[in-house]
């Protein structure tokens, strides 16, 4: 069937958002396999002997030794500790590739290129398209062939093409039931990969089950996406994004950049003042969308940022809400508190594990306790 594009009011305008049957798709890419056409994606390069260790001290993850093939998530912060931008990264045959949102492309390339100074490192824009593909069947010997490897990468890594540019990369996606591969490729050889691939039975999807897969089964569970689900006041410690390199994108034993003094603070003395959760929605209204507020008894406790039709579990919603909301509080959602009037239930499985008194809030507590 025809495609169908993605809205024009959101992040992938002009992406693929389906391909006539999105609740197949979701379902293929639980059972089966899919690819997704992510080209819209930018793609930016670092070259030069210095790109390691400008990079590290620049950004949150600890990435001044990253081993041949290592990916890993990463970050910019603003002085505050707020989230400007994140993109991942993968280290192959002298080059640190980055990608990250298409709205963000053009703004973070711009910002290396002013911290350049005088280290040696050179950052460029790259004409290559990200191709996701989602599936058990994506461990098949037949799948493998057609990629030309010989096993799948382990989690986080990510190795070259033989004989053709590009690289597949691994992402941490759940286990053998969910793998998720990055195929990172020229521009002009998308096509070109794309049919090879529907010739080995992978289906065409596009970024609705994508995005439903994302919210649902990515590791660590409840990924955010930049500018969707956080905002402009969003710190780390909310959605996530503390954490092993694999799976985090804020290394905290590493050494100083922009915004660490926040990222510090929460850390070691007070819990983040959001939660990033999964909310189930009323599937007999009219859906909410990214921004409107979430109430809880008339009184502003969040916002909405994903929101999908998942194949089984219906309408969900990822949203940030106030730390401490209990899951059986009964919320509803809509564009403002006026208006909103979508029930929602938080998925208790969803909610952040319980907050751990940090070292220094344990001495500060004794101090002003008189016990030390």
């Amino acid at each position: 069937m025809s495609a169908v594009l993605a809205p024009d009011s959101g992040p992938d305008a002009g992406a693929i958002w389906h391909h006539g049957d999105p609740l197949g798709e979701q379902r293929a890419a639980e059972t089966d396999a899919v690819v997704v056409d992510r080209s819209h994606r930018c793609v930016l390069t670092l070259t030069g002997s210095d790109r390691q260790t400008w990079l590290h001290n620049i950004s949150t993850q600890h990435v001044s030794d990253l081993p041949e093939g290592a990916s890993t998530q990463n970050l910019s912060l603003d002085g505050q500790g707020r989230v400007e931008d994140h993109w991942i990264q993968s280290e192959l045959g002298g080059t640190t590739y980055l990608d990250t949102e298409p709205w963000r492309g053009v703004p973070l390339l711009n910002y290396l290129r002013k911290m350049v100074f005088w280290s040696e490192v050179t950052p460029e824009p790259a004409d290559m398209a990200v191709l996701s593909l989602v599936g058990p069947r994506l461990a098949d010997q037949s799948m493998l062939g057609v990629l030309g490897l010989d096993a799948l990468p382990a989690d986080s890594m990510a190795v070259p093409i033989p004989a053709r540019d590009g690289f597949v990369r691994r992402m941490p996606a759940g286990g053998a039931d969910h793998i998720e591969l990055d195929l990172v490729v020229p521009s002009g050889d998308s096509a070109d990969w794309q049919a090879a691939l529907g010739r080995a039975g992978v289906r065409p999807a596009g970024l609705w089950a994508y995005e439903a897969h994302r919210v649902t089964h990515r590791v660590p569970a409840r990924r955010p996406r930049l500018g969707v689900d956080t905002d402009e006041r969003t710190i780390p410690h909310e959605v996530g994004w503390i954490g092993d390199p694999g799976e985090g994108a804020v290394h905290l034993e590493k050494g100083c950049y922009r915004g660490q003094e926040t990222v510090a603070r929460v850390h070691n003395l007070g819990k983040p003042p959001r939660m990033l959760v999964l909310l189930h929605l009323d599937g007999s209204t009219e859906r909410p969308s990214t921004g409107d507020v979430v109430l809880a008894g008339g009184r502003t406790v969040g916002r909405l940022g994903t929101v999908v039709e998942h194949v089984d579990l219906g309408p969900v919603a990822l949203a940030l809400l106030k730390r401490g909301v209990p899951a059986d509080t009964e919320l509803v959602v809509g564009p403002d508190a006026e208006v909103a009037q979508v029930a929602a239930v938080i998925d208790a499985e969803s909610l952040p594990p319980a907050y751990e008194v940090g070292a220094g809030r344990q001495a500060v507590d004794r101090l002003r306790s008189g016990n030390r």
